[in-house]
């Protein structure tokens, strides 16, 4: 099979990312994206969907096919690991675990642990899942991603890639938790569904 850029900024997306908590050093230069979607639901119904149901994530990702737990996980917490596919053969894949969670402020921070074809500097990736309550009965999700891609001169390309799908991931959210209708990949749902809402902020660190 082929691996296009496009396949290669699907299988990152989620992945967000180091080899294991411990390794990641961080040392080296990185490039951050960062966004953002307001979404018409408690705070604590976000952070259900987006963190405590962890092994779910297919629910809601357009760009992951099916998603299920691992090594003995049943829910979000630390330590938590699950295996996400993006395509329909199995052949592309990622095995994440949560390195760091704080339920209290709603912060969590995400690695890969495993995968296949994962075009990253595993030592030198991580994600940060956050919500935030805005007090009207509505919140914020966002997602910061610090990569650094191997070899780097990808980097650049894959910043555009990572941003539109990352913000394509909030739509997911956002209409799954607002309206209780999955949006998976391989479906046509997406599409169905991505001119009705906002797109989501990209915010410049």
């Amino acid at each position: 099979m082929t691996v296009t850029m496009k396949s290669i900024f699907t299988i990152a997306l989620m992945s967000v990312i180091s080899l294991n908590a411990s390794a990641q050093s961080m040392e080296k230069k990185f490039r951050t994206v960062k966004v953002e979607m307001k979404i018409n639901e408690t705070a604590e119904r976000v952070w259900e969907a987006m963190v405590l149901d962890y092994g779910e994530i297919a629910n809601f990702s357009p760009y992951i096919y099916t998603s299920t737990y691992t090594n003995n996980s049943l829910k979000g917490e630390l330590g938590a690991e699950r295996k996400c596919n993006f395509n329909s053969k199995g052949s592309q894949w990622s095995k994440e675990r949560i390195a760091e969670i704080d339920n209290a402020n709603m912060v969590m921070r995400n690695v890969v642990i495993d995968g296949a074809k994962l075009p990253l500097n595993f030592d030198n990736s991580q994600a940060f899942y956050r919500v935030k309550d805005n007090g009207d009965g509505t919140s914020t999700a966002s997602y910061e991603f610090q990569f650094r891609t191997k070899p780097a001169f990808l980097g650049i390309i894959a910043k555009g890639g990572f941003k539109k799908q990352l913000s394509g991931t909030l739509v997911g959210l956002k209409h799954y938790i607002e309206t209780g209708e999955r949006v998976t990949g391989g479906t046509n749902k997406y599409k169905e569904i991505k001119g009705k809402y906002p797109k989501a902020t990209v915010i410049k660190l």
